[in-house]
């Protein structure tokens, strides 16, 4: 993998991260969890939206909502386990 690629892997992330603990109030992780769940939220989305016949688009931008999207599920599944 290419430095680039790593690089705007992980400014997607952190975006992704950072929107999804704004739309889920209160769960923000700081800089370094909010780009493990923006990136995790990817995959979660990768996994997911296929399967619903859901698609968000293509380019960074579409990357952002894709990742974001997955991350906000992955925050409300981190709610569910926590209120457990």
């Amino acid at each position: 993998m290419a430095l680039d690629s790593l690089l705007v892997i992980i400014i997607v992330g952190a975006l992704a991260g950072w929107l999804a603990g704004l739309i889920v109030k209160g769960y923000g992780y700081g800089l370094l969890g909010n780009i493990v769940i923006g990136i995790a939220g990817a995959f979660v989305a990768n996994l997911l939206l296929p399967g619903l016949g859901l698609s968000v688009g293509t380019g960074i931008a579409g990357a952002i909502i894709h990742a974001t999207i997955g991350a906000v599920i992955l925050l409300f599944v981190i709610r569910l386990i926590k209120r457990a």
